[in-house]
């Protein structure tokens, strides 16, 4: 009797040791998971939903939320204002065709450039400015952002550009932010506000960044207009030759669906 009072309790101890292992597993387990999702929602890309044809889209955190930050994503939707941007990671030949048609239309707009940008077309940049576009901060080497927590490292991608614009076109640089790949971090936004900075993102843009792979004009065309809205921030880009090519009959288009076209610095008072 005493052996087998042994052997009981030994399968006691071994099972409640296997009930410890199996909470264990699932404590780390759920404690994973929860890290997942915390990480998921610390960073995030900027996404857009048009739900209905010429209305703005609901982006992924509203007008409210990003206005936290001193952020933007659109404007005042109760006016046909277009506010037009251009992110600007390199100069492939198309910068002088769209400045001439911003020019032609009496369109200010606003590009945003990376280091290289600054490094290799300074010239195109001093343009910019002598013909009152507005050129804001894209960060020196186009990294994603929101994987960098470091507040010093952050500072250093936007000072890096500030300061090389400054050094080509003599003065400051305007405090306005747009992140490299839509991709922030709330943490972002905070450093980006402490720092003075505007963040922008946007509200309506199309797949125009594959050099290889130019949408048509009409495809660009078929994105670009029904899509168009109330307090617009367009996002296109300069390195591409659709782009180039179809802005003047662009800008007339939405000129004659009614739409004026104002400057960031209107928008949000940078």
């Amino acid at each position: 009797m005493e052996g087998m009072f042994w052997i009981i309790k030994r399968r006691q101890a071994y099972v409640a040791l296997a009930v410890c292992v199996a909470v264990l597993v699932a404590l780390v387990s759920l404690g994973a998971r929860r890290q997942a999702v915390a990480t998921a929602a610390a960073a995030s890309n900027w996404g857009l939903s048009f739900q209905q044809e010429g209305q703005p889209p609901v982006g992924n955190a509203s007008a409210q939320q990003l206005a936290q930050f001193g952020a933007y994503y659109v404007g005042d939707t109760a006016k046909k204002t277009i506010y037009l941007t251009f992110d600007a990671g390199y100069e492939n030949g198309y910068t002088p065709a769209i400045l001439d048609a911003l020019k032609k239309h009496g369109v200010r707009a606003t590009f945003f450039v990376v280091g290289h940008y600054l490094e290799t077309a300074p010239d195109l940049v001093k343009r910019m400015v002598e013909e009152g576009h507005t050129v804001g901060n894209h960060t020196y080497h186009h990294p994603d952002m929101s994987a960098i927590a470091n507040e010093a490292a952050f500072r250093e991608e936007l000072v890096a550009t500030e300061d090389l614009y400054e050094q080509i076109v003599g003065q400051a640089m305007p405090k306005l932010y747009r992140p490299p790949q839509g991709k922030y971090s709330e943490q972002n936004l905070k450093m980006a506000h402490e720092m003075g900075y505007t963040t922008l993102f946007w509200s309506l843009a199309y797949v125009d960044w594959y050099v290889d792979k130019q949408p048509t004009a009409q495809q660009a065309f078929d994105k670009l207009l029904p899509r168009i809205h109330n307090g617009a921030v367009v996002l296109l880009h300069s390195t591409s030759a659709t782009n180039a090519a179809i802005l003047d009959e662009l800008l007339t288009r939405w000129k004659n669906m009614g739409y004026a076209f104002g400057t960031i610095s209107e928008l949000c008072g940078v």
